[in-house]
Parts: structure tokens; C-alpha cells; sequence
């Protein structure tokens, strides 16, 4: 899996998203709870795009009348549908063993630890005297 630097950090707001193109594929990055979470942009029902989808959160309820949240805004709800999705796995709540939407990981690294890649063009020295920009062959 090869691996592409798709936008700086602060491009996608927490909670907001970003889709990008990457090898004929548009994927989405979701930016929740300080974690970036990556995406094929389409619900594998009928194709909707889940940019779009609202980010809800887990409800459980371990008896009547008593409802506990977790997991804010890491469950997407296609905005179609409302078919659900695990945004970490991509797997979906109501038939994770035959519906999933496919996910990708997510790396955030500073500008230094990239690694270079493998063409170098060539460069020159650069000085500014007076008002003339002097490049040195």
C-alpha cells in the first residue's frame, strides 16, 4: 500500500471532514475527538456520498429509561438511508459481518518525518545583494 500525503492537519477541522482523490478512489478524513479517521466516500448500499453522513454517537442503554452516550461522533449515518458505520473499522451496526465500508489508515506525521522520495532536482545557491537576486551555477 503506498502511502500519500493528502493535506496538513489544520485543512480538515475537528469535526469536519475533507475528501481527496487517491488513485481513482475519492476518500474522505474525518477529523474527531483530536483523531483522523479515513474512508472510501461511498456507503456500499446505494453509493452515497458519506462526507455528507452526520457523525453520531454510540447509544446504549443498560435498562429502561437510562441511555449512555460514548463514542461521539465516531458512528456515521449515511445521509440517504441512515445505514450506520463504525468510523474506526468501517464495519456497519446492523450487519457487520456482510456490510462494510472500506477504511484506510491514517498516519499524522511533522513535515520532517516524511520520508524523501526518490527524484532530486537539482538546486543552486541563492544570494540577495543590493536589489539583484544572484543564483551561483
Amino acid at each position: 500500500m503506498a502511502r500519500h500525503i493528502v493535506a496538513r492537519t489544520s485543512d480538515i477541522p475537528p469535526g469536519g471532514n475533507k475528501v481527496f482523490g487517491v488513485e481513482g478512489r475519492d476518500i474522505v478524513v474525518f477529523h474527531v475527538n483530536g483523531e483522523f479517521f479515513a474512508l472510501l466516500n461511498r456507503c456500499p448500499h446505494e453509493g452515497a456520498p458519506l462526507a455528507k453522513a452526520a457523525c453520531v454517537a454510540r447509544l446504549t442503554s443498560p435498562e429502561p429509561g437510562v441511555y449512555e452516550r460514548s463514542r461521539v461522533g465516531e458512528l456515521l449515518r449515511c445521509p440517504w438511508h441512515g445505514w450506520e458505520f463504525d468510523m474506526r473499522s468501517g464495519q456497519s451496526w446492523f450487519d457487520p459481518k456482510r456490510v462494510k465500508v472500506r477504511s484506510y489508515p491514517v498516519a499524522v506525521e511533522s513535515g520532517e518525518e516524511l520520508q524523501k522520495g526518490p527524484y532530486v532536482a537539482e538546486t543552486f545557491p541563492v544570494h540577495v545583494e543590493d536589489n539583484y537576486v544572484i543564483v551561483e551555477v
